[in-house]
């Protein structure tokens, strides 16, 4: 699947979502009403690297990374405890190949945020990735209500 048939992919699956161009990737926040400037970050696509994010080697041609969002619970079933914050420019330290294809990791800045990250996910990686995909969601949309309710 290419990056542009994972984002139709992610607008025919989820609901009130806003696309931007933000930090040199594709960003999609849930914000159905345009409540808020933004709204709450769900998942990105990311097909550059940036001034303080190369560990994936988003140069080759091609390659792009999907970037989601999980639960503690689910972040620490697929990898432990998270790592600490890396300094500015820095990427996490958790022994990751972060430039393998196809391989689910910790997200190479955000982990310590409970994000993890795929470059190129296969067919076989779908059902992994639309299972992330579900449950960010489903947090994007507590954590929108709660927001809500600040108003």
């Amino acid at each position: 699947m290419t990056a542009a048939q994972f984002e139709i992919e992610i607008l025919n699956s989820y609901k009130g979502l806003v696309v931007l161009n933000a930090y040199a990737e594709l960003s999609f926040f849930y914000n159905p009403i345009g409540a808020f400037p933004k709204g709450i970050y769900f998942v990105t696509i990311k097909e550059n690297d940036g001034p303080n994010d190369k560990a994936s080697a988003l140069f080759r041609e091609d390659v792009y990374r999907i970037n989601v969002g999980i639960s503690k619970t689910s972040y620490e079933k697929h990898f432990g405890k998270k790592p600490s914050r890396p300094p500015k420019g820095g990427i996490v330290s958790t022994g990751h190949d972060f430039a393998k294809l196809n391989q689910l990791t910790p997200h190479p800045i955000y982990a310590w945020l409970h994000w993890v990250a795929i470059l190129n996910p296969d067919a076989d990686s779908i059902p992994l990735i639309k299972g992330l995909l579900d449950e960010s969601y489903a947090l994007v949309l507590k954590k929108y209500e709660q927001k809500m309710k600040l108003l």
